[in-house]
C-alpha cells in the first residue's frame, strides 16, 4: 500500500504540502500551504497535528517566510515576527518552539552571508529536523516494540502514528513494526472525545496497516483493562517535564489512574525534542483552552447540547510522573528518576552527534 507522506515540499519549492486530517477517514485530502496565515490556521484547525508533526511543519512554515521575504529590508524583524506568530498557534506542543527556535539559529548563524543564500540554509535545517524525526521515530518503535510479547494487548489514545510524525509514529510505531514482522499484537483504540482522532486517525492508520485493531469508547477502556484484554498503555507525549510529568492528549490522565489500578504499565512515547528540562513540573505546563464548539456541536448535524451551556474544553492533561512507567525515546526508554535519567539521554545524544 502506498506510503502516507503527510508533510512534503511542493514540486516548486515555494509551497507546503500537508494532509488535511480533519478529513480523514473519509476523504484524504492534500492542501497547499504558501502563507504563515494559512499555516497557522492549519495548526489552530489541526489540519496538522501532532507534536512532532506541527514542529516539522513550522520549520518548512519558517522557510517559506524567508523565502517570500528575503529581499525586504526589514527582513530579520520580519522573520522575529514570523516565529512569534506560528509559535502561538498552540502553546502546548513543545515541538513547536522548540523546532522554530532551532529555525532561528540557523538564521542567526548565516546572518553574515549574502542574503540570496539564507533560504537554501533554512531549508537545509528543515530537511535536517524531518530526517532526524524520521529517523528517531523508528528508534522509538524499536524501544517500544521490545516491551511486547506475541499476543499481547496494547490500549492506545489519541493519535501517535505517522500522521500525527513523520514515518512510524512514536507510540504507533511499535505496533506498525509488530505487523511488519509478524508479531500478533492486539490493539485497542479509544475514540479520543472531543474531535475523535483515534476513531477517524488511529483506527485509520492501524487498518491500513493491517493491524488488529478493535474502536472504543473513550468510557468503556475501564472495562477492557478489567477483562485483562489490555497488557499495556502506549500513548505520545507533547511535552514532558523535567520531573517525568508529561502532557497528552485530554483523557490520557483518567487512562493512568486506571492503569495504576489495574496493574497495567503506563508508557508515553516522544522523542527528546519533546522533554523541556525549562519547565520544571507539570504544574508549569500551559494547557491550550480550546473551542467550545468542538464539544457541543461537531458530532451531529444537530447541537449535541443546550444553547448557552458552559463548556470546559482543555485539549490535553497533565500525567502525574508517579503515573508513568516510562517514557520512550530515541536514546531509550527513560525511567524514575525522570530527571537524572533525563539529562543522562541528553548528554549521551550530544556526545553521539559531537562524534
Amino acid at each position: 500500500m502506498e506510503e502516507l507522506i503527510n508533510i512534503r515540499l511542493g514540486d516548486q519549492g515555494d509551497s507546503l504540502i500537508l494532509i488535511d486530517q480533519t478529513k480523514l477517514p473519509g476523504e484524504l485530502v492534500y492542501i497547499e500551504i504558501k502563507t504563515r496565515e494559512e499555516l497557522f490556521d492549519a495548526i489552530t484547525k489541526l489540519k496538522v497535528r501532532g507534536a512532532p508533526a506541527i514542529g516539522i511543519a513550522a520549520a518548512y512554515g519558517y522557510y517559506l517566510c524567508a523565502l517570500k521575504d528575503i529581499g525586504e529590508p526589514d527582513f530579520f524583524r520580519r522573520m522575529d515576527d514570523a516565529e512569534r506568530y506560528l509559535a502561538s498557534a498552540r502553546p502546548t506542543a513543545v515541538n513547536l518552539t522548540w523546532a522554530l527556535s532551532r529555525m532561528r539559529q540557523a538564521l542567526k548563524r548565516s546572518a553574515l552571508l549574502p542574503r540570496e543564500e539564507i533560504p537554501a540554509i533554512l531549508l537545509a535545517e528543515a530537511n535536517a529536523i524531518l530526517e532526524e524525526d524520521i529517523a528517531s521515530n523508528l528508534k522509538i518503535s524499536e524501544y517500544g516494540l521490545s516491551l511486547l510479547n506475541e499476543g499481547n494487548g496494547v490500549l492506545t489514545h489519541c493519535n501517535a502514528g505517522p500522521l500525527a510524525t513523520s514515518r512510524y509514529g512514536t507510540a504507533l510505531g511499535p505496533l506498525l513494526l509488530a505487523v511488519e514482522r509478524g508479531v500478533d499484537i492486539k490493539v485497542f483504540a479509544d475514540e479520543t472525545r472531543p474531535l475523535l482522532q483515534g476513531a477517524r486517525l488511529t483506527a485509520f492508520e492501524l487498518q491500513r496497516a493491517g493491524a488488529d485493531v478493535t474502536l472504543i469508547c473513550d468510557d468503556m477502556a475501564a472495562e477492557v483493562m478489567k477483562e485483562g484484554k489490555v497488557n499495556a498503555v502506549f500513548v505520545g507525549c507533547d511535552r514532558a517535564a523535567a520531573n517525568g510529568d508529561a502532557a497528552n492528549k485530554i483523557g490520557s490522565l483518567g487512562l493512568a489512574v486506571m492503569a495504576k489500578h489495574f496493574g497495567i504499565p503506563f508508557y508515553m512515547f516522544a522523542p527528546l525534542s519533546t522533554v523541556d528540562m525549562e519547565t520544571k513540573s507539570g504544574k508549569d505546563i500551559r494547557i491550550e483552552q480550546r473551542d467550545p464548539g468542538e464539544v457541543t456541536e461537531l458530532m451531529f448535524p444537530q447541537r449535541m447540547a443546550p444553547e448557552g451551556v458552559k463548556v470546559y474544553n482543555p485539549a490535553f492533561d497533565v500525567v502525574d510522573h508517579e503515573l508513568i512507567a516510562g517514557i520512550v525515546t530515541e536514546e531509550g526508554i527513560i525511567r524514575a528518576p525522570f530527571e537524572e535519567n533525563f539529562k543522562a539521554a541528553f548528554e549521551r545524544k550530544k556526545a553521539r552527534e559531537e562524534k
